[in-house]
């Protein structure tokens, strides 16, 4: 069944892939979506066992490298939070599939979109399936050579080669943390199989290494550059720049990567070692600031973007700095809750904002909508149902795993518990600010679309809309279904077992009972300070965002991170690049290299050709002229 679970997406891809043409747009699209679902299907049968009966298994595919201490096997591992990953992948992953039959009809490649989105499904699954440290960096490299395909699937628009390259390489900056950190590792245990790894780790505590000039605890630098790589496929702060660029892949491609696959990899990476992560506080005092950072630096650029999709991007990235800081007050548990609930409210709302373009003619600026809301009902009910679970509205999903992570940083003992809980509550507010913002702005008010007449505005096809009802189901009540088995104090430890470590159990207290009633209360206020500020009255926020010009434009510029980057990094590479081409290349290398020998030997052709006249005087006073030096050098002899 698990080899099922993994190999069904792939050998959808490559049916699609290679016999695409062949088998016709309309096969290669129901091929991949019946495997997928399929595989989506028995995950949900794994995960039921997990539950059930404490499920653990590690089903062995093939010996990968048998090479001195380096035995590393391809394999499949099975336990709660792989079981998690697992619902989480195929399910959204499936829901994908059937969503981009409707959505990419028009388009002329389906077999190779379909092909390329079942291949990330199995990068993501080889990932979270791993029982090694290498075979998740082939899954870890897998995702984001997949997401360089799917960013970049409309090659022919500028934008979109830009934003895949920019993905690649600022993903290549993390991966080469997250390689140290394997090669280190190996280094200091002679294994990267984790169940060889992780129970060694108490016996290092207080081995110290030098790592450039600098001296480190082993542990800590060991997570510190397994977190680079997390920072990195995570989108978290300074390492963020690629998420939002990579809206300018379909809006199925945004739902993929954003809600099930590739920026939950650093989140699962830090929970699945968290055996290590528990012995170093540095590290995790890292993790809670780089967290409470993004999810607040997040929020406030999503208050004054535009574009429907950017908005929700800012948003993923602003509620995986949520589950970073909960995994840095030792809550991982907590952690993957969001993880999982999340998935399904955030997918929800990408498919919906696709929903919303696909009607739009494929406009995507909020401020060219309006007044909608009763052309597309379905649409807009299920989008607000996705809105009040990310803002978490009493009794959504969203209500019991964020004010959760709020509520665990609180109580936590760490040092930036306490702040990091002032800037979740922070956070929260702007998150559901700018989430009704979303909202008022495409479904209510006046319509202001100038290019499309509104009677021309209708409902997405079955095959969207389904997909979207399933995922609301989920945004409803994954939140109250799980929570007990999640992060019930009773539950929770028999439920992750082993697959999550805590060195020190957490505790069972509860956080003042005017802290707990704070976020929701806050929430439920701004929905209707949302509407009349975007509705009723925006002469209010236009003289709002004219008395502070200059903090708006830092917002939208998204505090400078681009163009600092530009002036720092990409600048100089272009100019240090273009020297060594004018000058090295160019002056050096070719003019002395195959330029100059070429040019030698076209001046000596040019020369001789002019001994070839054609004159017979000028033959016989050359071979006069040899035969008089032939005749010098013999007597001379």
């Amino acid at each position: 069944m698990e080899y099922l679970i993994l190999f069904l997406p792939l050998i959808g891809s490559i049916i699609s892939g290679f016999f695409g043409k062949t088998i016709g747009d309309k096969l290669s699209q129901l091929i991949t979506c019946i495997l997928v679902s399929i595989s989506a299907l028995l995950s949900l049968f794994i995960f039921f066992k997990v539950v059930s009966s404490g499920y653990e298994h590690n089903a062995i595919i093939a010996t990968w490298i048998n090479s001195g201490s380096l035995n590393v096997n391809w394999s499949i591992k099975v336990d709660a939070l792989s079981a998690v990953m697992l619902v989480v992948v195929t399910l959204v992953s499936s829901l994908v599939h059937i969503y981009s039959v409707g959505y990419m009809s028009h388009d002329p490649h389906k077999p190779r979109f379909m092909s390329y989105l079942s291949l990330f499904t199995f990068a993501m699954l080889t990932l979270v399936t791993s029982d090694n440290f290498l075979q998740l960096f082939f899954g870890w490299e897998g995702v984001g050579l997949c997401s360089y395909f799917l960013i970049g699937f409309w090659y022919k628009k500028e934008t979109a080669n830009a934003a895949a390259i920019k993905a690649f390489i600022v993903n290549r900056v993390g991966d080469f943390g997250f390689a140290l950190g394997i090669f280190l590792i190996f280094y200091i245990f002679g294994t990267v199989n984790y169940d060889e790894v992780f129970p060694k780790i108490p016996e290092i505590i207080d081995q110290k290494i030098n790592f450039l000039s600098f001296e480190f605890n082993t542990i800590d630098l060991i997570c510190l550059l397994l977190f680079i790589g997390a920072m990195g496929k995570s989108a978290q702060f300074l390492l963020h720049t690629w998420l939002p660029d990579a809206m300018e892949g379909p809006t199925p491609v945004s739902a993929l990567i954003h809600a099930a696959t590739m920026v939950t990899a650093g989140v699962f990476l830090v929970v699945r070692c968290s055996p290590i992560y528990e012995y170093s506080e540095l590290a995790l005092s890292v993790i809670t600031v780089v967290g409470m950072t993004t999810a607040f630096f997040a929020a406030t650029v999503a208050l004054v973007q535009t574009d429907i999709k950017k908005i929700i991007a800012y948003s993923t990235c602003s509620q995986l700095g949520y589950m970073f800081f909960a995994a840095g007050v030792g809550a991982y548990n907590v952690a993957m809750f969001h993880l999982f609930t999340h998935a399904f409210f955030k997918a929800l709302l990408f498919l919906g904002s696709g929903s919303v373009i696909h009607s739009f003619k494929d406009e995507q600026d909020v401020t060219k909508m309006g007044g909608v809301f009763k052309k597309l009902p379905y649409t807009y009910a299920l989008m607000v149902v996705g809105t009040l679970a990310l803002t978490g509205f009493p009794f959504l999903s969203g209500f019991y795993s964020k004010d959760a992570i709020i509520e665990f940083a609180y109580i936590s003992e760490t040092k930036f518990g306490i702040y990091a809980a002032g800037i979740g509550v922070l956070t929260a507010v702007m998150t559901s600010i700018y989430s009704w913002r979303l909202i008022f702005k495409t479904f209510h008010g006046d319509y202001k679309n100038k290019d499309l007449s509104i009677d021309t505005m209708h409902e997405s096809p079955l095959s969207m809309m389904l997909p979207l009802m399933l995922l609301a189901v989920g945004a409803v009540f994954s939140g109250f279904l799980f929570k007990e088995l999640f992060i019930g104090h009773d539950t929770m430890y028999n439920f992750w077992g082993e697959s999550i470590k805590f060195v020190e159990p957490l505790g069972k207290e509860h956080p003042p009972t005017w802290f707990l009633f704070l976020t929701p209360t806050l929430v439920v206020l701004t929905i209707p300070l949302s509407y009349y500020l975007f509705v009723k009255n925006t002469k209010i926020v236009n003289e709002i965002v004219s008395i502070n010009m200059p903090v708006y434009i830092f917002l939208q510029k998204k505090w400078y991170f681009d163009e600092l980057y530009d002036q720092i990094f990409i600048k100089p590479s272009k100019s240090f690049g273009i020297f060594l081409w004018k000058k090295i290349d160019g002056l050096i290398i070719d003019k002395f290299g195959p330029d100059g020998i070429s040019n030698l030997v076209k001046f000596f052709s040019f020369k001789a050709v002019k001994f070839q006249s054609g004159y017979i005087y000028q033959y016989a006073f050359i071979m006069l002229l040899g035969f008089s030096i032939l005749l010098t050098l013999l007597i001379v002899k």
